[in-house]
């Protein structure tokens, strides 16, 4: 098993790690609208997916994937109602490449944060 750890996406906010690889595969930690700085954006859905969405390139480019290589996504919203506006910037990154995926509602994310996204690739770490 190798750590996975990047500057260029926030720090893990608690005992985990940004990502675990092994055997060709990376599971990410889920990710929330935290810049690389540490700042928690607290901007609309769409500007959290954003982030979020660079927050998981820069974990999975690290592990030597991208968001070409994800096999399956799990995004978790705190209001079901945003599932649209999610999808909206979502298809900005998985254009013609679709991962499996769940889409889950929660009582409350970290940091009130509105979306966060986990994924799991292959990886060449």
């Amino acid at each position: 098993m190798q750590n996975i750890n990047t500057k260029n996406a926030p720090q893990a906010i608690g005992p985990y790690s940004q990502a675990m690889a092994v055997d060709g595969v990376v599971y990410t930690s889920g990710q929330i609208a935290i810049t690389p700085e540490g700042v928690m954006l607290q901007g609309s859905v769409e500007e959290q997916t954003h982030q979020v969405l660079k927050n998981l390139s820069a974990v999975l480019g690290e592990a030597g994937s991208s968001l070409q290589d994800v096999i399956k996504t799990t995004i978790f919203l705190d209001d079901m109602s945003d599932f649209d506006r999610v999808n909206e910037v979502y298809m900005i990154y998985f254009k013609e490449h679709k991962p499996a995926r769940s889409t889950v509602a929660v009582k409350s994310l970290p940091k009130n944060a509105l979306v966060e996204i986990e994924c799991i690739a292959r990886c060449k770490a």
